[in-house]
């Protein structure tokens, strides 16, 4: 498969061919853009206007909290606590008023710097993502090798294959999509459902077979969500 640098990470993260492919690259920039934040860009200015107006949602301030360096996460809350306090919680001036400190809390509610770059990122790696479908038959057979697409990404590749590719290819882009994960649902209510099946009296003992269902429960969580509740 001929590669470039815009193709290259594309690939990587189709090839393991393991769990939701777009998961993992989400997955993969998250990490690294946790890791930036947490790191020596935390000190730099721009950055630290940026999260300051932006701030964090709970999902990254999580995998910020696993991180060694508390105390980067410390400084960015303490002038971030500074910027919400002056926006949202001073006392509303004479020609403020209260509607617009409601909205200066929706906005602060809503915002999150690692969701910001995540989504930049995103957007640019999934025009790469369809150009490659289009263009290259080896990487639609690597798509159609992946384990599954998640309930949130289908309805994402779906929804944007609309605009990204033509009618035929869009097609069969969506066949291929709906097909991976209609063929993981059919397996995920299998093993749940043998999962189910060993609460009965009659299946417990020293022999009780499992099979593939002692992490079903996670993995339908993972498949309607999109995150692994493991991690």
């Amino acid at each position: 498969m001929r590669e470039s640098i815009l193709t290259i990470p594309v690939n990587e993260i189709f090839e393991p061919k393991e769990g939701c492919p777009i998961c993992r690259m989400r997955d993969m920039l998250e990490k690294r853009t946790v890791e930036y934040i947490m790191g020596a860009a935390m000190m730099e200015p721009d950055v630290r206007i940026e999260t300051n107006r932006l701030g964090f949602c709970k999902t990254h301030f999580d995998m910020m909290l696993k991180q060694k360096n508390r105390l980067s996460l410390a400084l960015m809350l303490q002038t971030r606590i500074e910027t919400v306090e002056k926006e949202v919680f001073s006392k509303p001036t004479l020609f403020e008023g209260q509607k617009s400190k409601v909205k200066s809390l929706v906005k602060n509610n809503s915002t999150c710097f690692v969701c910001s770059k995540v989504d930049w990122a995103m957007e640019r790696l999934m025009v790469t993502v369809f150009e490659q479908y289009k263009t290259s038959k080896e990487f639609r057979e690597l798509f159609k090798e992946q384990e599954f697409i998640c309930m949130p990404h289908c309805e994402m590749l779906c929804s944007l294959s609309e605009s990204e590719l033509d009618k035929r290819t869009a097609a069969d882009f969506k066949d291929d999509v709906i097909s991976l994960s209609r063929k993981y649902i059919a397996e995920l209510y299998k093993d749940v459902s043998h999962f189910c099946s060993m609460f009965d009296y009659r299946n417990n003992g020293e022999n009780a077979d499992w099979g593939n269902s002692r992490d079903s429960v996670e993995r339908a969580v993972e498949f309607f969500t999109s995150r692994n509740p493991k991690q």
